[in-house]
């Protein structure tokens, strides 16, 4: 089997996964591989997502590092057989491979929860008000890489759509609904866009207000994905270059105290949609 050019974060994180269960093992590389009847390199490449494994193997890896985890192993072999292209590989040669990435996480997470400090949540955008969002690229985009952003983000919104749609709680701090992205008429639509999905049965607004002060990671905006079972849980984290993706067992734990605590100090969602009503009245 040839090895990815570019392995998936996905990709990547089931190495890591298989790299974490040798490690706690005990077993180095050549151990391993003596053990699993395979030599060293072929365990690196795939514990680096470079090479693919199958749902089999992964069983088979995890009876030999003696883990006893059913429905973790049950979880990484289902990754091991994905085997479909997403709608977002149409988008590989023309979009950073981070924002494949993210769309990737939003389509497998069992549930989302987000904050977001200067801007409306990517998946309750509506098309004008990210227009006028890329429209603050540095450099400028040209017409035809706003076009690929534009339908890129609007794509992602279908996973709230889905039969199996996920349960998703949005933690919006009140700048991010007071910021003006374009013009008046497109704030207006987009916090009454904000109002009508808020209504929805698998969607939760709550809204940080400017009253709450200061609270944990208040400069960076935090996605939280959560996997089939809780080791599988991802943190992504919007940088100034790019995106950073987390999953260690002590950032995870980290990051949901985070989340946590925000969501403690935010409004309650009737209380938030009162806010958004005050603030698109004003718009």
């Amino acid at each position: 089997m040839p090895p990815r050019k570019v392995p998936t974060a996905r990709q990547r994180r089931l190495g890591a996964e298989l790299r974490k269960l040798r490690e706690r093992a005990g077993l180095t590389l050549n151990e391993a591989a003596g053990l699993l009847g395979t030599d060293r390199t072929a365990i690196s490449n795939t514990e680096f997502g470079r090479f693919g494994v199958s749902g089999e193997r992964v069983r088979t890896w995890a009876a030999h590092y003696a883990c006893t985890d059913s429905p973790y192993v049950e979880a990484l072999m289902a990754m091991a057989e994905e085997r479909g292209k997403g709608w977002w590989e149409e988008y590989r040669d023309s979009l950073s491979h981070a924002a494949l990435d993210l769309a990737e996480l939003e389509h497998h997470a069992r549930a989302l929860r987000t904050v977001q400090i200067m801007h409306v949540p990517g998946l309750l955008q509506t098309e004008e008000y990210a227009r006028a969002v890329f429209a603050q690229a540095v450099p400028p985009l040209n017409a035809t890489d706003l076009r690929r952003r534009l339908s890129h983000r609007l794509k992602r919104r279908d996973v709230l759509d889905r039969p199996d749609r996920p349960p998703c709680t949005f933690l919006i701090h009140e700048a991010a609904l007071r910021l003006v992205f374009g013009d008046r008429k497109v704030h207006r639509a987009q916090l009454e866009h904000v109002l009508r999905e808020s209504e929805r049965e698998n969607i939760t607004v709550r809204v940080i207000p400017f009253s709450a002060g200061g609270f944990p990671n208040a400069g960076s905006s935090t996605l939280y994905a959560y996997g089939p079972v809780p080791q599988l849980d991802t943190v992504q984290l919007d940088t100034a270059t790019g995106m950073d993706f987390l999953h260690t067992e002590a950032q995870l734990i980290n990051y949901r105290g985070v989340l946590d605590r925000t969501e403690a100090i935010s409004l309650t969602p009737k209380r938030s949609r009162d806010l958004i009503h005050h603030i698109a009245n004003q718009a």
